[in-house]
């Protein structure tokens, strides 16, 4: 007992230290606990040698972290994925297991005779990392944008299939359709009896506990280690029923509460998880890395391929198909999970299991900086893709001919960027104007604005607003008013500042509404030639202001009601 606490001080004071430096240096805290690990582990200096501390440690953690993983798997977004997600998802994964079967059997790997490296890769290779993917997602403001979407749709069908892989993992020896009908029966009686309590039973405790914030945590807690020894009597895993433990909780009333209060012990056992797994990582020999390479490879062209595809046969553009496939091209944490579960049943060898911790080591440094500079490459490589014969949805552009003349006609109203305050914009003048609509272009690169405006009857151009030849194709130096209506936070590639320069410098006399997100931008956007700048929240607050005065006065129901007819009369394109 003493000499685990001990290895447990080791572990958080090198995770902790370690996690500074990957934090001042802007790289990701896993690989900073997976090095500690090493560093203190078997294999670095030996200060933490106990197979028992490290088996407890890495145990506790992967309860915890699949308990949190299952408490952020949302039904009913999975209910209402789109068809787009259901089936870039069901080609990715599919796709990827399929080429990772023939890939790494052709590389020699083993498959049968009770060694199953093949399968336990195919299955890693095919997951992404949430805590990655989520992390520069949300610094870069696009988890709400098309590509974020689609990116988090993927993301949470590749749980449910790693819960599936998970409920047949312990049969894998001796894989028979009774067996594997036997595994899957005992998870969905797991699943439906969670289900059921927590539906039924447990927001009536939690209701009596809810002002008592350690009960809450307890009884966080209780559940999830319930459910996880439920699972191991099932013959199936802790870790398994730790997660079905998360996912039944996903759905009742207080899981924002649960998680918010479990969050943090979440992190701490995380930690302890990632550090244990750095323990068992020996120094790489080649052919651990010659082997780490080909995965990581592997991984990147695989995910290109099985996501990017499907994407652009659905007509969702270049753009739209590359940036998922960037954004998912690493291995999950959640893969190294799959690994160890493997490792534990003696299903896959220590070399296979190393060398795909060393590929997830490798791809997390490496996608989290082309993530960052997913824009740059997605331009970079839409030139290329176009001329060896990638149509675009911009090609021929002849939906937009017929809805308003040939690319240089020009339109007195040009709307830059197409977003919640444009799609509001085009509702409000097709409710008092509708005849304006007949002299409006928008420019945008999503395609479902593309596709529902087109539908519309709109005057719609499929481009980049950040690329001159786009603001030609536009008619911009015809046009009257050009309107720049998204804030620089979502802009790519571009500012207000830097468009209204461009458009300025190609019409000297059009007029330019710019936005701006600070006050402090304000000048600055009338320095570089705006006619005229909004600022929202300014109108956010006059909106506000109004509201305080109806409650004062007794009449907040009206003005809500008066609200409700309003947004019952209107036809947005973005909701």
């Amino acid at each position: 007992m003493h000499e685990l606490i001990r290895d447990i001080t080791l572990s958080i004071l090198f995770a902790w230290m370690l996690g500074l430096l990957a934090h001042f240096s802007r790289q990701p805290l896993i690989l900073a606990y997976l090095i500690a690990g090493f560093c203190i582990g078997p294999f670095g200096a030996g200060w933490v040698h106990s197979q028992e501390s490290i088996s407890v440690i890495s145990e506790l953690g992967l309860i915890f972290m699949l308990f949190m993983i299952g408490l952020e798997i949302d039904l009913k977004k999975i209910v209402r994925a789109g068809r787009v997600i259901l089936f870039a998802a069901g080609s990715q994964l599919l796709g990827g297991c399929l080429l990772g079967a023939l890939f790494f059997v052709g590389i020699g790997l083993s498959l049968g005779g009770g060694h199953f490296d093949v399968v336990y890769l195919c299955v890693a290779c095919a997951l992404s990392s949430t805590v990655i993917i989520v992390k520069v997602l949300y610094e870069k403001r696009e988890l709400d944008t098309l590509p974020g979407r689609i990116t988090l749709g993927i993301l949470v069908l590749q749980d449910i299939f790693a819960i599936l892989f998970l409920a047949v993992q312990p049969s894998l020896a001796n894989l028979q359709v009774s067996v594997i009908l036997l595994s899957i029966g005992r998870v969905a009686v797991l699943v439906a009896a969670a289900l059921l309590v927590s539906r039924y039973v447990l927001p009536r405790l939690f209701h009596q506990i809810a002002r008592r914030p350690e009960l809450i945590l307890l009884g966080a807690l209780a559940w999830c280690f319930l459910v996880a020894e439920t699972a191991e009597r099932l013959s199936l895993s802790r870790e398994m029923g730790a997660l079905i433990a998360g996912v039944s909780l996903s759905t009742f009333p207080y899981a924002l509460d649960v998680t918010a209060k479990v969050t943090t012990l979440r992190d701490f056992f995380i930690t302890l998880f990632f550090v244990a797994l750095g323990m068992t990582i020996p120094v790489p020999g080649l052919s651990v890395i010659g082997l780490a390479l080909m995965i990581a490879g592997f991984t990147v062209v695989s995910r290109l391929v099985t996501t990017s595809t499907p994407l652009y046969l659905m007509k969702q553009g270049l753009r739209a198909s590359l940036l998922p496939a960037l954004n998912l091209a690493q291995i999950s944490e959640f893969s190294l999970v799959v690994i160890q579960t493997g490792v534990a049943d003696h299903h896959i060898a220590a070399e296979t299991a190393n060398a795909t911790s060393f590929a997830f080591v490798v791809l997390a440094v490496l996608s989290t900086f082309v993530m960052t500079r997913s824009d740059e490459i997605t331009r970079w490589a839409i030139g290329p893709l176009k001329r060896i014969g990638l149509r675009d949805l911009d090609h021929g552009n002849g939906h937009a001919e017929e809805h308003g003349g040939g690319h240089g006609e020009a339109r007195r109203i040009v709307i830059l960027g197409f977003f919640r305050a444009a799609s509001a914009l085009l509702a409000e003048i097709e409710r008092q104007t509708p005849v304006l609509l007949e002299q409006i272009t928008v420019v945008d690169f999503n395609p479902n604005v593309y596709q529902t405006l087109l539908s519309r009857g709109l005057h719609v151009i499929y481009g980049d607003i950040s690329n001159v030849d786009t603001l030609l194709h536009a008619g911009i130096g015809k046009s009257e008013m050009i309107i720049l209506s998204v804030p620089d936070s979502l802009l790519k590639g571009a500012t207000n500042e830097k468009l209204v320069r461009h458009v300025r410098a190609l019409n000297p006399t059009a007029l330019i509404v710019a936005t701006a997100d600070l006050l402090a931008d304000v000048g600055a956007l009338y320095e570089a030639g705006a006619s005229y700048v909004t600022v929202t929240r300014l109108s956010d607050a006059h909106e506000l202001f109004t509201v305080i005065e109806a409650a004062q006065a007794g009449l907040l129901a009206d003005k809500r009601a008066e609200l409700d007819l309003r947004l019952g009369e209107r036809r947005e394109v973005l909701p």
